[in-house]
């Protein structure tokens, strides 16, 4: 979702709410210049954006190891 920041300004807490469940992007004279998200980290994406850092022929447990004993 994109808003404007007096739109943000206007309904902060709103906003605040619906960042919970998704991004909402921040925008001045239509240029997006910043993100609203949640503070929730959700691990397995996290994990999962680090696959490919490794040596491509490792599955996800090979490369979840590697990254342990290191």
């Amino acid at each position: 979702m994109r808003i404007s920041v007096s739109e943000l300004k206007a309904n902060a807490g709103k906003y605040v709410m619906m960042a919970v469940e998704r991004d909402i992007f921040i925008t001045k004279n239509n240029k997006q210049i910043a993100k609203l998200t949640t503070a929730h980290i959700d691990k397995m994406d996290s994990a999962k954006a680090l696959i490919g850092a490794l040596p491509g022929d490792m599955d996800y447990d090979e490369q979840r190891k590697e990254r342990i004993s290191n």
